[in-house]
């Protein structure tokens, strides 16, 4: 469920001391991850003494905090959905599709509970290549999801006797038909790959949350089919997620919220409204290359928006300057800043689909340049000649009347002191010191030292929420990707992919390679529109890439046209989810967003167009790096 479905179904408040648990829990295992890369960094590069157990050791707290930080998110109602479908509806059915939301989500948390729980049992006695017991990866996602579980049931429970029941005997109404047609009228059942169909649409209109949604799918397949134990989709789900490039995101979505705690947000869109502020339609200008900059340092694109959003929009409500048009410029610049890294988006495309993704970071870096210069062409245009003078009052000082030396002597350096973290990161892809999660880790660590001991802004207390923000919040995408991955092992069983992919080259053969570019483009963007970002790309990213290459198209390039296609559905009405989360941090109906956001997303769509087909803006600066 999430907050939208919730309504005045009360939070969990019986399980507190069982959701502080787990939040604690998670934001443990999250330093641990974060200290364990750390030493192994050091340990490689200065005393030439590699930590062979120390990637085995990182994947595993990757899991278990993934896993307590999702059933977190559940306990508080943050897991996205869809629900403008829902939200449409009289509110008796309203009510029903929340009931049996909330029972699907306790009925498959509770499944993969049972099964990690059950492989963690038997791998006792298996060990990882380093050496370490492998019963470590599964008992911690077994006990995570046994939180999730809890946390849905007592949601569930709370919506009383009558739609508990009412839910439960649908489900098993539905179910025990199934049974009887499969058992006396089996050749008019359909294939599971109908259910699975039909159970995807059905759920994603309903509003289960997306992460829910996709595991709903993989599991229709394994009742239906029948032949694959439930163990195996629990290592599927384990094996999603248990990477060692994926620790880049949780620790880049670390870096995000650290940013907010430590000052450096305040002070870089300070500097950047003394050099652009007072343009003309400076707001929005400033708008969009905070996006830009903040893109440069935090990997997760809703933590960008949220620290931009939360001092920007207000500054605009006060311009006097229409609340939903900043929104909607809050959302095309976040799909403007899909492609710049560290983009956790193309840290998935990369490690879905085997691209290397300095390169990828390297292509996505002239083309958000084109969609930016565009925004910003457009905010000038249209913007007011000056912005009101008390627009950017952003109240950073808590009320203390400075000099304006003073202000200015805070100002630059602290904005110096924030683009040390962007020269970090891309000086370590760059040079090969280290990889993408332990450049991520580096910049955690870089803005833990510089909130404490420079600005001196982060307390031993915000820094802990920081990490129960960020491990949360990493466990939602992470859950996502591992429910992905677990939809992707079936869909390849049933040859899906194969299928899809052929029919795509017969099209291209037939009409150009302009035709799959044009289709690819318009998959994900309806795919991103109705799923999260990182979905969509695991299901079709490893689909279409092949697919790709084998038509002469250069991966690097084809991978940021996807990224950018899926930030456009992310955040395209009526269903994008990002859409939903900028509206939430500016406060405005997503009403008053849809024309102003239409016209922004067509500006965005004409660059993709361009972007697509002239490959020299994605490719020309990843072969002059050599990539």
């Amino acid at each position: 469920m999430n907050k939208a479905q919730l309504e005045a179904v009360p939070v969990v408040n019986r399980l507190q001391f069982l959701l502080t648990f787990a939040d604690y829990f998670a934001a443990i295992f999250l330093i641990c991850d974060l200290s364990v890369v750390l030493c192994s960094v050091i340990a490689r590069s200065i005393f030439n003494s590699p930590v062979e157990w120390a990637d085995d050791m990182a994947r595993g707290l990757m899991v278990a905090s993934a896993f307590f930080g999702a059933s977190s998110a559940i306990a508080r109602g943050e897991n996205p959905g869809v629900v403008f479908f829902v939200d449409r509806l009289p509110k008796t059915f309203r009510n029903l599709c929340t009931s049996i939301s909330a029972c699907l989500v306790t009925c498959i948390s509770g499944y993969i509970s049972f099964h990690a729980l059950n492989m963690a049992l038997m791998t006792t006695g298996q060990t990882t290549g380093s050496g370490l017991p492998l019963q470590f990866t599964f008992y911690p996602m077994g006990l995570g999801a046994l939180l999730m579980t809890l946390f849905s049931a007592e949601i569930f429970i709370c919506l009383g006797a009558k739609r508990v029941f009412g839910a439960v005997f649908l489900i098993l109404t539905l179910g025990g038909f199934y049974i009887l047609c499969n058992s006396f009228v089996p050749n008019l059942v359909p294939s599971p790959a109908v259910l699975m169909g039909l159970g995807f649409v059905i759920a994603l209109c309903g509003g289960l949350p997306i992460g829910f949604t996709l595991a709903l799918c993989a599991l229709i397949f394994n009742w239906t089919e029948g032949s694959i134990p439930g163990v195996i989709f629990a290592q599927q789900m384990a094996r999603g997620i248990d990477n060692f490039v994926l620790l880049a995101i949780p620790f880049f979505i670390l870096v995000g919220y650290l940013m907010q705690a430590n000052g450096m947000s305040i002070r870089l869109i300070e500097l950047l409204q003394r050099l652009v502020g007072q343009i003309r339609g400076g707001l929005n200008v400033v708008m969009v290359a905070a996006m830009v900059l903040f893109s440069g340092i935090s990997g997760s694109k809703m933590a960008d928006v949220a620290a931009v959003g939360s001092v920007l929009i207000p500054a605009a409500k006060r311009s006097k300057q229409n609340p939903g048009s900043a929104v909607a410029l809050l959302a095309a610049s976040a799909v403007m800043a899909e492609t710049i890294p560290p983009c956790i988006n193309l840290i998935i495309l990369g490690f879905v689909a085997n691209l290397s993704i300095g390169g990828l970071f390297a292509a996505g870096i002239v083309p958000a340049a084109l969609m930016a210069a565009a925004l910003i062409g457009i905010s000038i245009y249209f913007g007011s000649p000056i912005p009101s003078e008390n627009a950017f009052d952003l109240e950073s000082n808590n009320g203390v009347t400075e000099s304006e030396s003073v202000i200015k002597h805070r100002m630059w350096f602290g904005g110096l002191v924030s683009f040390g973290l962007i020269a970090m990161i891309f000086i370590g892809f760059k040079s090969g010191f280290a990889t993408a999660t332990e450049v991520s880790a580096f910049a955690a660590l870089y803005a833990l030292v510089v909130g404490g001991l420079v600005f001196k802004e982060l307390n031993f207390k915000e820094a802990v929420h920081s990490f129960i923000q960020a491990s949360s919040r990493a466990g939602l995408v992470l859950f996502i990707v591992a429910t992905a991955q677990s939809l992707a092992f079936v869909l390849t069983l049933q040859q899906i992919p194969h299928a899809l992919g052929d029919l795509l080259i017969r099209l291209s053969a037939e009409h150009g390679v302009w035709m799959f570019l044009m289709l690819s483009i318009f998959i994900l963007i309806v795919m991103g529109s109705v799923l999260e970002g990182a979905a969509a790309l695991i299901i079709f990213g490893p689909l279409l890439i092949p697919v790709a290459i084998k038509l002469g198209i250069a991966p690097l390039h084809f991978g940021v046209v996807l990224v950018i296609s899926m930030g456009i559905g992310l955040f395209a009405p009526p269903l994008g989810l990002g859409l939903y989360g900028a509206c939430l941090v500016g406060g405005v109906p997503i009403e008053q967003t849809v024309r102003p956001i239409i016209g922004y997303l067509g500006l965005l769509f004409v660059c993709l167009l361009i972007i697509a087909f002239i490959p020299s803006l994605s490719l020309a600066l990843p072969h002059w790096l050599g990539y």
